[in-house]
């Protein structure tokens, strides 16, 4: 497997070498914050959603904050893969003035998220009794619901600071809203780290809630007072679930997790604490599929895309770049096939606690 890394767990180890990789065994599916870094999943997610769970008929409950959420709606449409496709395509191709306003941004991601939807997908998703959808956006708490950007700021700020102490702190900033499209309490009704919420995800706040959870402070305008939840401002769910530290399931069945990077770095603000990870009981039944060291290092710059991309690369030469990626991204898709069909690469799969963290 040239291109594709995976690690798993103790028990998902066990298990994966003693029955291989069967979709029936998985019972959660998780999609990370990261923006355009996500464009080198952008082939395994075509695979996963239209072959792989393609054919499910057993609940999968997915979970994600950010791209991550826009991912896990595109596989609760009824057209999954086109979904995906259309989401790199718009995402890839998103395009602003010299000198874009947090409104021009906020108003691109709204047109370009219709587009990946069509007129049938918010529907499709708000109804879909296989796909239960969770996603993550945070609401302010205090002033950081105001309007004036300078509190925004404060509040921010205040919040980063403190996190560096410990990430039960954001509780005094932010509230977790957890929106599902379950009819009842899933699977995540209890978190304790965080103060957090339920709310519905309905086809009519669908819209909003996926703008909130991508909606990083000061670069889009986030969404207040969305339909079905508490009153507030509502922000980038990659706050405080970036790349989530919780207990997925608690059951024996899988989780799969498609990723950017072997690295899992629990919230926002801890990108840069070196000493802040995510509890290995958290990742005992958890796949980790990323790309493997030696297929980035092949990669245009030798890395994945990122947000610096906008300012590094003029829109040609961006676009063409992210074209690459999401191409070159099949060669994972691939990888992960021959493993899932031919079961070449079982006995590559590396304990989790021994990944790059």
């Amino acid at each position: 497997m040239a291109s594709l890394a995976i690690y798993a767990g103790p028990a998902a180890l066990r298990k994966l070498q003693r029955d291989g990789f069967q979709q029936e065994h998985f019972k959660v599916l998780v999609g990370a914050s990261g923006g355009p870094k996500w464009f080198v999943l952008a082939g395994l997610d075509r695979y996963l959603f239209g072959e792989f769970f393609g054919e499910r008929r057993s609940e999968l409950y997915t979970v994600g904050s950010s791209v991550g959420a826009w991912r896990m709606c595109c596989l609760a449409t009824g057209d999954a893969v086109g979904s995906v496709e259309r989401l790199a395509y718009w995402y890839s191709h998103e395009k602003y003035s010299a000198n874009p306003s947090v409104k021009e941004i906020t108003d691109s991601a709204r047109t370009m998220l219709g587009k990946v939807l069509g007129e049938s997908g918010a529907d499709e998703i708000a109804s879909n009794k296989v796909f239960r959808t969770h996603i993550v956006a945070d609401r302010c708490k205090g002033i950081g619901s105001a309007q004036t950007k300078l509190l925004q700021m404060l509040h921010l700020g205040a919040s980063a600071a403190l996190n560096t102490l410990s990430r039960r702190s954001l509780s005094l900033f932010f509230e977790r809203t957890l929106f599902t499209n379950m009819d009842q309490d899933p699977p995540w009704s209890s978190l304790e780290d965080i103060s957090s919420a339920i709310a519905p995800l309905k086809s009519s706040n669908l819209m909003d809630i996926m703008i909130a959870s991508g909606s990083i402070p000061f670069v889009l305008e986030g969404v207040s007072n969305i339909d079905g939840a508490k009153k507030g401002h509502y922000w980038d769910g990659g706050i405080t679930d970036y790349h989530f530290d919780w207990k997925f399931y608690p059951g024996e069945e899988l989780v799969l997790y498609p990723h950017f990077s072997a690295q899992i770095i629990p919230g926002w603000f801890d990108k840069h604490l070196g000493w802040r990870r995510v509890k290995e009981d958290y990742l005992d039944n958890v796949v980790l599929l990323a790309p493997s060291k030696e297929f980035v290092l092949s990669l245009p710059g030798q890395k994945i895309p990122d947000r610096g991309d906008f300012q590094q690369y003029d829109y040609a030469s961006r676009v063409k770049l992210w074209q690459e990626v999401i191409d070159r991204s099949e060669e994972i898709a691939e990888d992960f096939r021959d493993l899932v069909e031919k079961g070449i690469g079982l006995d590559c799969i590396q304990a989790i606690s021994k990944r790059d963290r």
